[in-house]
Order: structure tokens, then C-alpha cells, then sequence
């Protein structure tokens, strides 16, 4: 049994103020694996008092200090990486092979900006005027379950750069993950106050973080419906924004798409992070000239699909991270029946063999753009196939939904899928591919948030500028 009860401010572990204990399980059993005390709100203004008094001393650093910092944290994480990978498949159920990418990747987000930051031009000659970007103030990072220390991290690595203090509120529900990760962070040693985490529910460590006067800016990654929650607390203070949200990816297959490759990377695409991705392409639109070779053959792959064992090399869903996303997930499978839609692969229940919170890999078929498991986020492995006519309107149908995160592109022809490509509505669209840059911006149109991450734009996020002109400029 894990017990955690610290959290981390002002370069110290100190125990939490709040009393509240939070039971973390493995979700492969359901068992009950540790408990954590969450922290309430005394904690998050502490941490705010921390990084606020950390804050003028940091924000006069230069990029050389900033560059050693990031490459010192992204050490510290490495060196811990076995106990990182064995928390991430026991806390969170990721499957073996999905989980090394999870612990390898926020040692890469530390090293990918120090990159980005060596060439950063933070002074810049605007005709007359010297203009330079100024670091925020503090920072509030508010982190989901679903890669909890890449998101930590990458989040961590970003307001670093740019010379801004930070105070981060993982989920609860990946505690143990975060202890570590705070461990990792800690034996670096940055300064007292530079970062400070505290791990505690939304309603009460969020809500500080999101109206606080202290806190200059927000970089949120989460549902829809909590973003907009933050984006109203904002308000009162001006928070500069930046929110990753919600999506229903499309996935558009051509008529003139090799199968053999495409129907692959759909199913990739959908089950990826065990459905529990904001990226999943979990809109399959398939010409309907071709619709009984797609439904024939994605049928064979969903069957193929392995949903079991975390730590089975052969798993390719693992299971759902708690009980609550289990009966989500189990409620759209029902009503997705119930609205019509064909079932060709899976179902409600569980897998053969399981007894966690797992879910049988799910395929629809005959699904219209209005049913609710073509319109709501499911967060789970759960495809549905859209049959459309011609390239109009599978374009339309791809942008016929609330959402604007990511797309998929599958074709024969790469002119052709670009100019496809061109005209979806996301904020990144994929072209025969699952590839990822992170030099290249990420976030979303319409409700799939607000701002980018990543590269350039995701150093601008946490930065104002400044314009001096006349004498002496």
C-alpha cells in the first residue's frame, strides 16, 4: 500500500493542510493499491505565496541558467524512470508498450525546449521599437490522469523557458505517479518556490489556482466542460489563457486509400492511450463505395485488438482509470445500440479473462453525425463508422462537430489529402500518419480550447511583450 500525505511548496515536502483521504486502485483488479491526503485551499495559496515571493529573482534569469535547469530536471526524471514505468502501468493501466513512451516522453519535453529556448528570440526590432517578451508572473498548470507526467512536465518545461514561476495541481487520481515525479523534480535543485505541486480536487485546489489575483496565467489540459469552468474564474483577473480540450477526431479514409495501411492506423488512432486520448480518431468516415471492405476489414482489426494485462507485451487497451470512466464508457456502448447504430465488434461488458475496469474494443457501423457517440467525447476504445458519398461531404461531416482538435487523412494520393487536409477544421491534421512534433503547435479550434502548446507558440503562451520607443531605443 502506497501512503502519500506530502505535498510539495517552497522546495520543501510539507505535509498537507487538508484532511481529506483520496484511495488510489490498480484499475486491471480494482484494488485498492494506497490512499492519499489531498490538499485543500490553504495549501493552493500557499503555493501561490511560494512561487509569487520565487518569482522576481527567476524571471531575471538568463537562457543559459534556464537551458542548465531544464537539462539538470530532465536527468532527474530519467533516473527515476523505472519506478516511473512501474507506477504508470500500475496506477494509471497503461499497457507495457504504450507506457514507455509515457516515462520517456517528459524527459524529452525538458530536452526538446531547452532546444527551442536556445534560439527563442525574446528581444525583437518592431520598426522603431525594441520589443521584448516578458515573462507572465505566476503560473497555474492543472494536469489530467491521462499522462500525468508528461503533461507535468511539458506544462513544467514551457513556464521554465519562458521565466514564469509555477504552481501544478495533478489529478488525484494519479498521486503516485506525481510523488515521483515530484521526487525526480526535487533532486535537481532548482530554487525554493520555482515549482511548487499540490495534488487535490478541482472544486477546491483548482478553483484557488483558476481566480487567484497571484496567478497571471492558466495552462489547462482536460474536458471541455471544466475548461470553460476555468476560463470563468479567469475573468475577474484578466488570466491569460491557455486551454487543451475536449475532441471527436475524424478520421477521413479516401476512396482511393490503401486499405492495407489505412484501416491500421484508424484503428491506432482510436485505441491509442487505450481510448482514453482528447486525440483519438474515433469518427471513421468511409466512402460508401467502399464501405463493406472498410466495415469487413476494421471489423477483423478491432477483433485483433488485445485488451487485458497492462503488462502483457501483446495488450493494446488497457483498462479504464477508474470505475466512474468504466460506466461512462459502458453507457455510450448502450446507447450507441439504442440510437441505431450496428454493432460489428464488441460491446458492453468486459473482455474474456478480466476483472478491472476493462472494455471490450468497440466498433459501430451505419452511425449518423447526429447520434450522441458521434457527437460526445466517449474517452474509451469505442469507433464508429460514418458512411459518406463523395469528398464534400466527408469534409463536412468532419467538421460538422463542436470540436477542432486533431484529423486524420488517409489516401493514396498526398496532394489530394492535403488539399482534404486543408479544409477540416483542426487544430492539427494528420496525413497518413500518427507522427508528432513537438516543434509544431497543438491545441484547438472551437471547443476543443483555446491557444497552442508546443514549440514557438507554446513559449509565446507564457510571455507578454513589451514595446520601448524613442530616445535611446
Amino acid at each position: 500500500m502506497h501512503s502519500i500525505d506530502t505535498i510539495y511548496i517552497d522546495g520543501r515536502f510539507v505535509t498537507a493542510h487538508g484532511t481529506e483521504l483520496f484511495d488510489l486502485h490498480n484499475p486491471a483488479t480494482g484494488a485498492v493499491t494506497g490512499r492519499v491526503r489531498l490538499a485543500d485551499e490553504e495549501d493552493a495559496r500557499a503555493a501561490i505565496a511560494a512561487a509569487k515571493r520565487a518569482f522576481p529573482a527567476f524571471s531575471r534569469t538568463g537562457k543559459a541558467e534556464r537551458i542548465d535547469m531544464l537539462h539538470r530536471l530532465a536527468d532527474a526524471v530519467a533516473a527515476r524512470r523505472d519506478d516511473l514505468l512501474d507506477a504508470v502501468i500500475d496506477e494509471y493501466g497503461a499497457p507495457a508498450s504504450r507506457a514507455a513512451f509515457m516515462v520517456d516522453h517528459p524527459v524529452n519535453a525538458f530536452r526538446e525546449t531547452a532546444e527551442l529556448l536556445a534560439d527563442y528570440p525574446f528581444l525583437r526590432r518592431m520598426g522603431t521599437a525594441a520589443v521584448s517578451m516578458e515573462p507572465l508572473g505566476v503560473a497555474g498548470l492543472i494536469t489530467p490522469w491521462n499522462s500525468n507526467a508528461g503533461f507535468i512536465c511539458g506544462k513544467l518545461a514551457t513556464a521554465i523557458a519562458a521565466g514564469c514561476t509555477a504552481v501544478i495541481k495533478p489529478s488525484e487520481m494519479s498521486a503516485r505517479q506525481t510523488q515521483i515525479v515530484t521526487e525526480a523534480l526535487h533532486a535537481a535543485g532548482l530554487a525554493p518556490g520555482l515549482f511548487n505541486i499540490v495534488t487535490g480536487r478541482g472544486d477546491r485546489v483548482g478553483a484557488v489556482i483558476s481566480s487567484h489575483a497571484d496567478v497571471a496565467k492558466i495552462s489547462f489540459t482536460g474536458s471541455t466542460a471544466t475548461g470553460k469552468a476555468i476560463l470563468r474564474a479567469a475573468a475577474d483577473t484578466l488570466k491569460r489563457v491557455t486551454l487543451e480540450l475536449g475532441g471527436k477526431s475524424p478520421t477521413v479514409i479516401l476512396d482511393d486509400a490503401d486499405l492495407s495501411q489505412a484501416i491500421p492506423i484508424a484503428v491506432n488512432a482510436a485505441f491509442m492511450n487505450s481510448g482514453q486520448a482528447c486525440i483519438a480518431g474515433t469518427r471513421l468516415l468511409a466512402p460508401r463505395s467502399r464501405l463493406a471492405e472498410i466495415e469487413a476489414l476494421t471489423k477483423a482489426a478491432v477483433e485483433a485488438v488485445r485488451a487485458g494485462d497492462p503488462r502483457d507485451p501483446a495488450t493494446i487497451v488497457g483498462p479504464m482509470v477508474s470505475r466512474t470512466q468504466w460506466e461512462r464508457v459502458q453507457r455510450y456502448i448502450r446507447v450507441g445500440i439504442e440510437e441505431g447504430a450496428v454493432l460489428l465488434a464488441g460491446g458492453a461488458g468486459r473482455p474474456d479473462g478480466t476483472e478491472g475496469w476493462f472494455v471490450r474494443p468497440t466498433l459501430f457501423t451505419a452511425v449518423r453525425n447526429d447520434m450522441t457517440i458521434a457527437r460526445e467525447e466517449i474517452f474509451g476504445p469505442v469507433l464508429s463508422i460514418l458512411p459518406y458519398e463523395d469528398e464534400e461531404e466527408a469534409i463536412a461531416i468532419a467538421n460538422d462537430t463542436v470540436y477542432g482538435l486533431q484529423a486524420y487523412v488517409l489516401s493514396g494520393d498526398t496532394a489530394r489529402a492535403r488539399r482534404v487536409a486543408e479544409r477540416i477544421v483542426a487544430g492539427r491534421v494528420l496525413i497518413n500518419s500518427l507522427t508528432h512534433d513537438p516543434k509544431a503547435p497543438f491545441g484547438g479550434f472551437k471547443q476543443s480550447g483555446i491557444g497552442r502548446e508546443y514549440g514557438s507558440f507554446g513559449l509565446d503562451a507564457f510571455l507578454e511583450p513589451k514595446a520601448l520607443l524613442g530616445e535611446g531605443v
